[in-house]
C-alpha cells in the first residue's frame, strides 16, 4: 500500500510507530492529529511535513499554529474535534489510523469509516462504546476494518482462510506489571509500578489496563465484536513471555496460533500491507532460541476486575460501554494518586451495578450522553471512595 495515510493520536506510542512503519514502506503522511500536545506535534510536522495537522485542545491548536507558521511549514492546521473528524475524512488519505485513545477517538474512526477508508483501529474503547454501529457502517460504506491489537491483529491473520468451522478464539495476557508481586501488596501498587509492563513499550493507560487485566477484558468484547462471536467462545490464557498473541480452534481439532515478538510495528506493518507483507522493522522471531513458552489459567484473586469485564461482554447492551467510561475515569485517578490501584475494580464494580439501569443506546448521540453518564457516576463513586 503506497497512498497517504492520517494517524490519529500521532504523539503516542502506536503514532509513533505508524510513522516507523510508514517510512519504510514509503507511504506519505498526509495528517497528524493528536489531543493537546503541540509540543510533540510541532516536532513530528518538522519531521515528517504532513499537509494537515489537528489538536482536539482547540488553545493548543492555535499555538500550534503559530509556531508552524513561524517555520515556514505548509501544514494546516485544524483545531476541535471537528478538525480531526476532518483529517479522518481527507480524499488524500485512504488509510487512517485510529489511536487516539478513549472516547474521544469514536468521532473521528466513525467519519472515517462513512469516508470509506481502510481504518486500523487501535483503540479498543470505541469499539467497546460502538463496535455495532462501526461494524454496520463500514459495511454501509465499503470501508475495511483491520484490528491492530496484536491479538485480534492475530485472529485477524489466523482467520485469513475464513472463520468456516471456528469453534473458539483465546486471547493471551501477559499478566501485565502486577502478575508476580504477592496479592497483600496490590493495594499499595504506585502508578510508576503499574506502568512498568514487563513485555510492551505502551501508553500509561493501556499500562495500567494490563496490570488489571481489563485491557483483556475489553479485549473480549472487541473480539465478539470484530470477529461476530458469543462472548462464551472468546477465551483469555495467561501467557507472560507475549510471544503467542491469539490462537483459534476449529471444530476439526486444529488450533492455529499466531507468533511474533511483542512488538506492536508488526501488526500495523501488516495492516498497512494487507493483503501483501511488507517490512516492519522488528526483528523475526528465532524459534530455536526462544525456549520455553508457558500458558496458565488466570487468577481470579489477583485480575477481579477481569470478571467484570467478562460479565460486561455477555450482559451485552450499554454494558460494555459504562464499564469502559467507569475505567476510564477510574484509571485516571489511579495515575493521579487519588485512587489505590485495587480502587479502579471497587469504582467498576459501583458503576456495573447500575448498567442495568440505563436504556440501550440507538445511535451515537444516545452513546456519548451515556458515555458521560457513566463518567459522572464513577466521579460520584470516587468521591465516596475519597471520603
Amino acid at each position: 500500500m503506497n497512498s497517504g495515510i492520517a494517524i490519529l493520536g500521532a504523539t503516542g506510542t502506536v503514532g509513533r510507530q505508524t510513522l516507523d512503519v510508514a517510512a519504510r514502506q514509503n507511504i506519505p503522511i498526509v495528517a497528524l492529529g493528536a489531543g493537546s500536545n503541540e509540543a510533540a506535534l510541532y516536532r513530528l510536522c518538522l519531521k515528517h511535513h504532513p499537509d494537515y495537522a489537528a489538536l482536539h485542545d482547540v488553545a493548543a491548536a492555535q499555538r500550534l499554529e503559530s509556531a508552524i507558521r513561524h517555520a515556514g511549514l505548509a501544514t494546516r492546521v485544524l483545531a476541535g474535534r471537528e478538525g480531526l473528524c476532518a483529517l479522518a475524512a481527507l480524499p488524500e488519505a485512504t488509510c487512517v489510523m485510529a489511536g487516539i485513545v478513549g472516547a474521544a477517538g469514536l468521532l473521528p474512526t466513525l467519519d472515517a469509516i462513512r469516508a470509506g477508508k481502510r481504518v486500523l483501529v487501535a483503540n479498543k474503547e470505541v469499539l467497546v462504546m460502538a463496535g455495532g454501529l462501526l461494524m454496520a457502517e463500514a459495511r454501509t460504506h465499503g470501508a475495511q476494518i483491520v484490528p491492530i491489537d496484536s491479538e485480534h491483529n492475530a485472529v485477524f491473520q489466523c482467520l485469513a482462510a475464513g472463520r468456516a468451522g471456528l469453534e473458539y478464539i483465546a486471547l493471551t495476557a501477559s499478566g501485565g506489571a502486577v502478575r508476580d508481586i504477592p496479592l497483600q501488596q496490590l493495594p499499595y501498587i504506585t502508578p510508576e509500578q503499574a506502568c512498568r509492563h514487563p513485555n510492551w513499550t505502551m501508553g500509561r493507560k493501556i499500562s495500567v489496563d494490563s496490570a488489571t487485566m481489563v485491557n483483556k477484558g475489553l479485549e473480549v468484547i472487541e473480539a465478539c465484536v470484530l470477529f461476530d462471536v458469543a462472548a462464551d467462545r472468546v477465551r483469555v490464557v495467561l501467557h507472560p513471555e507475549s510471544i503467542v498473541h491469539a490462537l483459534v480452534g476449529f471444530v476439526d481439532g486444529s488450533v492455529l496460533a499466531h507468533m511474533a515478538h511483542p512488538d506492536m510495528r508488526i501488526p500495523i506493518a501488516q495492516a498497512l500491507a494487507f493483503p501483501g507483507r511488507a517490512p516492519s522493522g522488528a526483528s523475526l522471531l528465532d524459534v530455536q532460541r526462544m525456549g520455553t513458552l508457558h500458558f496458565e489459567a488466570i487468577d481470579p484473586a489477583r485480575y477481579p476486575a477481569l470478571a467484570l469485564c467478562l460479565s460486561a461482554a455477555a450482559q451485552g447492551g450499554c454494558a460494555p460501554l459504562v464499564l469502559s467510561a467507569a475505567n476510564e475515569v477510574a484509571v485516571e485517578a489511579f495515575l493521579s494518586g487519588r485512587l489505590p490501584f485495587t480502587g479502579i475494580t471497587a469504582v467498576l464494580d459501583a458503576v456495573m451495578g447500575r448498567a442495568g439501569h440505563h436504556g440501550e443506546p440507538h445511535g451515537v448521540e444516545d452513546m456519548l450522553a451515556l458515555d458521560e453518564l457513566a463518567r459522572g457516576e464513577a466521579q460520584v463513586v470516587l468521591s465516596r471512595f475519597a471520603a
